[in-house]
């Protein structure tokens, strides 16, 4: 599937730096969608280019069923809840609805969505320590597909591990992430929180007297993105 094409669509709103980020890896194409003023739309026709995978960034869920329709393997990011979801699977099964554009991972049962999220997804990092718990140098392996992860992982190189440089990030990660705050189904604190636990296990791997230092962070940040999913 090296060759596989996306489609990002939108209307207008969210998407545009997703397009940007993903069309370096993927052949890519930007679609344009509607946003309808009414709160229910009827026989809408949405003619779309063909493509082997779609992820929606459309506000409305007609248009968004209207993508689903097309039996396509479709990544919802912007979400609806968990009864536009089991609505949307009632048309098309390969469907998901990740918490986070970043905590997506390759193990669904779609493999069109496999492949994308051993690119773009649950944030995995190659990180040098040195031995006085100074960041060395640090490569994204896999980051947000809103470009988040890198632009936030830049600064890391010279600081000093500890909970303080670790909150952060987090915040920095927030403020490049696109997602609302407090979004209904997708909320920026919480790929804040994802990051943090994630760069967290790739320094414990790294060095397990540096990740010891900092772990009861993780413990407190997985308790609070428990509790955040949960809300969902």
């Amino acid at each position: 599937m090296k060759n596989m094409k996306i489609g990002i669509i939108s209307d207008g709103k969210f998407g545009d730096r997703a397009y940007e980020i993903i069309r370096e890896k993927f052949p890519t194409e930007w679609i344009t969608a509607p946003f309808p003023q009414s709160m229910v739309v009827d026989d809408l026709d949405l003619p779309l280019p063909d493509c082997d995978l779609y992820i929606s960034y459309v506000r409305h869920p007609d248009v968004a069923l209207a993508i689903i329709e097309k039996q396509k393997p479709v990544i919802l990011g912007v979400s609806f809840g968990p009864g536009f979801l089991r609505q949307a699977k009632g048309i098309n099964e390969n469907i998901i609805a990740p918490v986070t554009m970043c905590s997506l991972e390759d193990n669904t049962w779609v493999p069109e969505i496999n492949e994308f999220a051993k690119v773009f997804g649950r944030p995995a990092f190659d990180v040098r320590i040195r031995d006085d718990d100074t960041i060395e140098s640090i490569r994204v392996i896999r980051g947000s597909p809103c470009g988040s992860t890198v632009a936030a992982s830049v600064e890391l190189p010279g600081t000093t591990i500890g909970d303080e440089q670790l909150r952060h990030y987090g915040l920095r990660i927030c403020h490049f992430c696109r997602a609302p705050r407090f979004g209904k189904t997708c909320d920026k604190e919480v790929s804040g929180l994802l990051h943090i636990r994630e760069l967290i296990r790739a320094i414990t791997a790294m060095s397990p007297a540096a990740g010891a230092r900092v772990m009861p962070l993780a413990d407190e940040m997985e308790k609070i993105i428990d509790q955040k999913i949960n809300r969902f």
